[in-house]
């Protein structure tokens, strides 16, 4: 499982490569994020493990696994994380309402779910 998060770092989409970009060295709110980072079974695009969240850019294949996406999340939730889903074109096209709506979860516990 590490060697596949390790190759997922080595393979970032541009959406990824973006928000990494932005969520790197303590640049939100001073919380450290982890990229392909694994928890339990899953390997998360982005975590901060003393914000508690995990941030998950979607693309159009996840259209089609919304059960396996729905069963994922519904674990990370009972490991006390809370999950932002984005989609990659609202990554590449609203980085900075992205980013300051990771912000504002960091500081408000009740944020959690899809952000369109």
């Amino acid at each position: 499982m590490q060697r596949h998060a390790r190759q997922l770092r080595k393979e970032m989409t541009n959406a990824e490569r973006l928000l990494w970009s932005r969520l790197r060295r303590r640049q939100v709110a001073g919380f450290k994020f982890r990229r392909q980072h694994q928890i339990g079974l899953y390997i998360c695009d982005f975590a901060s493990l003393d914000g508690s969240i995990i941030v998950e850019l979607d693309g159009s294949q996840h259209v089609a696994r919304a059960g396996y996406d729905s069963r994922r999340d519904s674990f990370l939730r009972s490991a006390g994380f809370r999950v932002l889903r984005f989609w990659n074109d609202d990554v590449l096209r609203r980085t900075e309402g992205v980013v300051e709506t990771i912000h504002d979860a960091l500081h408000r516990p009740e944020m959690d779910g899809r952000f369109d």
